[in-house]
């Protein structure tokens, strides 16, 4: 039995918490809230700001984890290389997470030194070179800090009128304590995937099927499973995904993002279940991602990773001010579907946007993936957060 450190306790820690713990495993849950979903499924638990190097350190030693797993980007990820000399397994790899928490280390990484295709970018660390940048890549434009994740801090610049506006932003909602954003060129494309990645500690590096998904405010809504892409396409994805997991090194499953359109083009990157992998919940694989991450972490040999069935997931939005202590309407609605489920993640308050929990509809290999999503859509709407 190995003890396991989860950083962040959010709907996939919660996720990842249950198949740790089906696998035997003990999990402590660390979040910076009281009663995050995970710690309402884990062994132990702390509640620290995790950008404190001081606070960090001392729940690791107080804990001795065999095992950290980051599942935010807020972490003080430099003390990593500290914790793997001292022999503890960090996933995917020290490497892993600090490139992969900072947008500029990974898209340098993947855009010069790896040579795969991404969107033009530039890189700002006041409002005159954000207006600078801005000009050099081109209207429109989206801006992102460069240590943030599910859209927090993103806006789209479609007039020069934006871009004071979009430095505000990310500089309120980013994570971290930076302000330097990275300011991309929009791609024509036609649609984007994730593809999740898994790669092992004795084993080959495996693909699950591509998944579809959509966002708004650069956060998803739906997701599903499989996405159409071309076999020319899905090759160009799986070796640019190989290329630079391989390159990070460790164990663990990676969601990588692409857009596609003429071209195939590298779009983002997270060492650790996906949100829109939350559609593997719906049975779609013979493993779900959350228990693919927890295989490759422990070392378990995954012999293949094969599609089931076609399945499509849609977010639970609360779109009111703060609420303590959320109550959920419409369970029994949802749950008349057939063919469905739902899950309510258990976050103890709520705000604007926030995803409270997802809707989930399945059916045979086949199914019309649009129909799927229609009913995902429906069920998820059932649910009333108040």
């Amino acid at each position: 039995m190995k003890k396991i450190m989860l950083l962040g306790s959010g709907e996939l820690g919660k996720e990842f918490a249950i198949a740790a713990k089906r696998y035997g495993q003990t999990v402590i849950a660390v979040d910076n809230y009281e009663n995050a979903p995970a710690m309402q499924v884990a062994d132990d638990r702390e509640i620290i700001n995790m950008l404190d190097g001081d606070a960090l350190s001392e729940i690791v030693a107080k804990h001795q984890p065999d095992i950290i797993v980051p599942e935010i980007e807020a972490i003080r990820t430099s003390l990593f290389y500290d914790f793997e000399k001292k022999g503890i397994q960090v996933v995917p790899s020290a490497k892993a997470a600090n490139f992969t928490m900072d947008r500029k280390k990974i898209r340098d990484l993947v855009a010069k030194e790896l040579g795969l295709k991404t969107a033009n970018y530039q890189y700002a660390k006041t409002l005159e070179e954000l207006t600078e940048a801005v000009i050099t890549v081109g209207i429109p434009c989206v801006v992102k800090p460069l240590m943030s994740s599910s859209g927090k801090g993103q806006s789209t610049i479609k007039s020069e009128e934006d871009i004071s506006k979009a430095w505000d932003i990310a500089n309120t909602k980013a994570r971290g304590d930076g302000q330097e954003v990275i300011v991309e060129a929009f791609i024509d494309f036609d649609s984007e995937i994730t593809l999740l990645t898994v790669t092992q500690k004795d084993g080959p590096t495996l693909f699950c099927p591509p998944i579809g998904h959509r966002q708004e405010r650069g956060d998803y809504q739906e997701s599903w499973q499989p996405a159409h892409i071309s076999a020319e396409q899905l090759k160009i994805a799986q070796e640019m995904a190989e290329k630079v997991t391989k390159e990070l090194k460790g164990a663990g499953i990676w969601g990588v993002e692409f857009f596609l359109g003429k071209d195939v083009y590298f779009s983002e990157l997270s060492p650790r279940p996906h949100d829109t992998g939350m559609v593997t919940l719906g049975g779609s694989q013979n493993f779900n991602e959350f228990e693919l991450h927890a295989r490759a972490i422990l070392g378990l040999p995954i012999p293949e990773i094969t599609l089931e069935r076609h399945a499509a997931n849609a977010v639970v939005l609360f779109n009111n001010k703060e609420v303590k202590k959320p109550e959920y309407s419409g369970l029994d609605k949802a749950a008349a579907f057939t063919q469905s489920d739902f899950k309510i993640f258990g976050k103890p308050t709520t705000r604007q946007y926030r995803r409270m929990g997802i809707g989930i509809a399945y059916d045979q290999i086949g199914t019309s993936v649009d129909d799927l999503r229609i009913k995902a859509k429906k069920i998820a709407d059932c649910i009333i957060v108040s």
